[in-house]
């Protein structure tokens, strides 16, 4: 009993260093294969909107105050110019404006003078010379609110439903199917190498490639969201919910690598072609809006979702006939949505690793 027992465990020691190869075999494929450049480019791709975002809003926000060092004005003296003033009075009581546009047309003519007190935009409009239009509009501001529920809907609708998705149908697909392309799995196995160790440890390689890449994306995205913001109004927000809800983002993105991984490095097994289940769990994912309550839960982004910190709100332009449709369902409690996601990789790849042990390779037909 007691051999038994130390063989068992010189098995598992066998089979740990063997996984560990695979691993580090794997990694360099994994993370420099040119066919898998793109998924790089959709990782990064969040990014550059936010990185876009928080440099156009600095631009405007430098813009705006140095237009109020320039022209300083009141908000009483702007609110006191009435119409039917000439221009003359309003220039004499306001000084020059920060931009000016002029219109002539035959016998007439018509002016714009622009002004700001900082908060507000004022736009005289003189037919003339004679002030017959004020036009006010409020400065658009960002705050630490608006910004996270943007993100909650881009992280959800773009990063999660397609990023993620796409990116790892590249990675884990090309597991396996990259190698019969390049014909180089029976390399594999002709090793004295189990299946299921192979499987194993192309999916842990594939998942952290995928979890390397996609968190450190999802940490750029967060960073420059809050980079334009100063550091009276971001310190608070980080100490109450900002760290949390930091943790939380990154956590799902972990997770969404590990339940959609698993899928395709199933299906890359299963199917010559990876279109065919990759536009089947596409579907069946985008639909999960529309689904009864008991069907969505028989997917992966539904546990993602009710793992996110902030709730994205639906789209507003939705016709009304799909707003019919639309089914609702209360969210998982966390543990019930990891513990299911993780049963949902163990099952799938368990299934794959049955999979493998049938595994046969005729590069004439693959």
């Amino acid at each position: 009993m007691i051999r038994l027992e130390k063989t068992r465990f010189q098995m598992m020691g066998l089979w740990w260093a063997q996984i560990r190869a695979v691993i580090r075999l794997e990694m360099k494929k994994t993370f420099f294969a040119r066919r898998g450049l793109w998924v790089y480019l959709l990782a990064l791709a969040p990014v550059l909107i936010w990185t876009g975002h928080a440099v156009g809003t600095i631009m405007t926000r430098d813009r705006r105050l140095e237009i109020a060092a320039e022209h300083p004005l009141s908000k009483e003296a702007l609110e006191s110019i009435h119409q039917g003033m000439t221009l003359d009075a309003v220039q004499a009581k306001l000084g020059d404006p920060y931009a000016r546009r002029i219109m002539r047309r035959r016998q007439h003519s018509r002016e714009w003078l622009s002004y700001t007190d900082g908060d507000a935009n004022y736009t005289f409009t003189f037919l003339d010379e004679e002030l017959n239009g004020i036009s006010k509009s409020q400065t658009y501001k960002c705050t630490i609110s608006q910004d996270s529920l943007i993100y909650a809907t881009v992280f959800q609708f773009f990063y999660l439903r397609l990023a993620i998705f796409f990116g790892c149908v590249g990675v884990f697909m090309n597991l396996f199917r990259g190698e019969m392309i390049d014909k180089s799995l029976h390399f594999y196995l002709l090793a004295p190498l189990r299946r299921e160790v192979l499987v194993i440890g192309k999916y842990l390689a594939g998942l952290t490639a995928t979890v390397v890449i996609f968190t450190a994306s999802t940490a750029l995205q967060l960073w420059v969201m809050w980079l334009h913001f100063d550091r009276a109004a971001i310190d608070p927000y980080l100490r109450g919910t900002g760290w949390h809800q930091a943790a939380a983002y990154l956590g799902v993105t972990a997770l969404a690598c590990l339940g959609y991984g698993s899928v395709f490095l199933a299906a890359g097994l299963l199917f010559r072609n990876p279109i065919i289940p990759a536009a089947t769990v596409l579907l069946w994912e985008s639909a999960n809006l529309f689904l009864p309550a008991a069907l969505k839960k028989i997917s992966v982004i539904f546990y993602l979702q009710s793992l996110c910190p902030v709730v994205a709100p639906p789209d507003q332009d939705i016709s009304g006939a799909l707003a019919l449709l639309v089914s609702s369902a209360e969210p998982t409690p966390p543990l019930l949505a990891i513990g299911g996601l993780v049963a949902l990789t163990v099952v799938v790849l368990v299934a794959a690793s049955i999979q493998a042990r049938k595994l046969e390779i005729n590069y004439g037909t693959d």
